[in-house]
């Protein structure tokens, strides 16, 4: 049977930033069953619909550029794929475009994130404290590793702050963290590591992953 590889951009926002990842896959597969489109199935004992996502979303984080690899067992139109899915998918997920894959998943280097953060104070003050955490020696944070546990690790080599700004009540950070098989920084990391600095119990904090890119810089696709 042929198999064409698809990869779709989603984007996942709204009531479903709370569905885990795991759910998210089902929620995808069910989706690709109900809107009836040649979708390809694994082969042997236990066939089921093949899906990847190149790099997972943490729970309660926006997604704005999401990736899903599936594939089809014949040439579709993109565009009537794209609106047979959205048609069944539910609130908070859309498929913004389908394409080809161009880069593998390994390719996978760096994501972009937008965080918002608000702290019920002077927002001057909370951008005070991150400059001033940026500019010591060593950001240490607790990180699980698979084979030794909770490890002190030091991320301030691996934090890039693109721009950092009063956004009326809140401070708005872009920052890009590493993310894929070598090393793989999220934003609740990063948002932790901030909260525990500056010792501020912020009211909210909003976070966004905008983009994903190479191990080169360039857009994921």
């Amino acid at each position: 049977m042929e198999k064409i590889n698809l990869r779709a951009r989603f984007e996942k926002s709204g009531r479903a930033v709370f569905i885990s990842h795991l759910d998210l896959m089902r929620t995808m597969q069910r989706t690709l069953k109900r809107s009836k489109i040649p979708v390809w199935y694994t082969e042997g004992f236990n066939p089921h619909i093949y899906l990847n996502f190149p790099l997972a979303l943490s729970l309660g984080v926006t997604g704005r550029s999401e990736f899903m690899d599936f594939a089809v067992t014949e040439p579709t139109d993109f565009e009537s794929l794209r609106n047979c899915l959205n048609e069944e998918m539910p609130e908070g997920l859309k498929i913004l475009e389908i394409f080809e894959p161009l880069y593998e998943n390994k390719d996978v280097g760096f994501a972009d994130y937008k965080i918002d953060f608000y702290s019920g104070d002077d927002p001057n003050e909370t951008l005070s404290l991150l400059e001033k955490m940026l500019s010591e020696e060593r950001i240490e944070v607790d990180k699980r590793s698979k084979s030794k546990g909770v490890v002190k690790t030091d991320i301030k080599p691996h934090i890039n702050v693109l721009s950092a700004e009063l956004l009326g009540e809140a401070l708005r950070v872009l920052v890009r963290l590493p993310a894929g098989l070598k090393m793989n920084i999220n934003a609740g990391v990063f948002t932790d590591a901030f909260a525990d600095y500056s010792e501020i119990e912020f009211a909210k904090i909003c976070a966004e992953r905008t983009k994903i890119l190479c191990t080169d810089g360039k857009d994921f696709k």
